[in-house]
């Protein structure tokens, strides 16, 4: 019986035993080829479930790779809890604009997290709306042959967007009571959303939780900033499986992000491979980890193959970029990381 790509990344994902692993971007994966490839584009792709799933699928109906994946930004949440974001480029991700609450550990205000809507009203309107929407229309028309990824945003991430990342990093060192009473209440809505987003067809949650990365935190900072929560917000479950991914350098911390309970782990190539794979020590399934940077978007497709077999003899589960796609990646490098890891079968 033949081995549909959707069948080989829930394979990878139960740690099967495979001729070579699946290839899949499991974080931000849209490309202005993609774009005009199939008529989908940012930003409109951004706000409307029929495009957003269009162009979801496109990594897979252009290039070949193993899902298909959506949305693209990290700001649909923060925007429907009432942060100002500029969602108008074609070329360049949504931008936050303002911060909805006021937290000011310098002059000792914060705004009551008691003002934030209830989960159960979160995933009935805005743009996260828009994306349950979308993995219900991928599920139908793509869900027999791919596996179907959703992207959402960390509690962690989510509350320095609405607080304001930089008081939120200095509240943790002058009043990290207060921290914490505001990532306690933005918990509970990403674990309504991801939950939302599974029950609607998705098979994976990818979360991207970048403000816990060892530039924002001291490695033994994260399990109380983000760690403890992320272990219900983004709980798998049967058939249904999930994917916590933190920028930068997270070889200090890949210990902790596999003792969250998450399905698999997506780092970087800013950590080397095989040193990865050791921090994980069979934790949970690696995810990665080709430079989004180099050699995706500013590299060769000799290089993209290189980093590509790399992750593969290293032993990641699922062989994606390190990080989201840049938009102007080129084509020819997208396919090279396709035909890299395929030519091992």
């Amino acid at each position: 019986m033949t081995m549909t790509p959707r069948d080989r990344v829930l394979a990878a994902m139960n740690k099967e035993s495979l001729d070579r692993p699946p290839v899949a971007i499991f974080t931000q994966s849209a490309t202005l080829g993609q774009m005009e490839k199939v008529g989908a584009a940012w930003p409109e792709a951004h706000k409307d479930a029929e495009l957003m799933a269009k162009l979801g699928a496109a990594q897979a109906e252009m290039f070949g790779f193993e899902c298909a994946r959506a949305p693209f930004c990290l700001t649909a949440e923060a925007e429907r809890l009432g942060c100002n974001v500029a969602v108008d480029k074609k070329d360049a991700s949504p931008m936050i604009k303002t911060h909805p609450y006021h937290f000011d550990p310098m002059m000792g205000e914060y705004a009551d997290p008691a003002e934030l809507m209830s989960p159960e009203e979160f995933i009935t309107g805005g743009r996260p709306a828009e994306a349950i929407k979308a993995m219900e229309i991928l599920a139908k028309t793509h869900g027999e042959n791919l596996a179907i990824v959703a992207g959402n945003t960390g509690p962690f991430t989510l509350t320095g967007n609405l607080i304001n990342t930089e008081n939120m990093v200095f509240g943790m060192m002058m009043a990290p009571e207060e921290v914490d009473k505001w990532v306690a209440a933005v918990n509970p809505i990403v674990a309504a959303y991801t939950q939302a987003l599974l029950a609607a067809g998705a098979d994976v949650v990818q979360c991207s939780e970048p403000s816990a990365s060892t530039d924002m935190l001291a490695p033994d900072m994260f399990e109380g900033a983000s760690g403890k929560y992320v272990k219900t917000s983004l709980a798998p479950s049967k058939d249904k499986y999930t994917v916590l991914h933190i920028c930068g350098d997270t070889y200090p911390i890949i210990g902790f992000m596999g003792d969250t309970g998450v399905t698999g782990l997506s780092v970087e190539e800013k950590v080397a491979p095989e040193k990865a794979i050791e921090a994980n020590n069979g934790k949970a399934v690696m995810v990665g980890n080709v430079g989004s940077v180099r050699p995706l978007f500013q590299g060769t497709p000799a290089e993209v193959e290189e980093g590509a077999k790399r992750s593969a003899a290293a032993g990641f589960g699922v062989i994606s970029s390190g990080c989201g796609i840049a938009v102007a990646t080129p084509d020819e490098n997208m396919q090279a990381l396709v035909n890299a890891i395929k030519s091992l079968a």
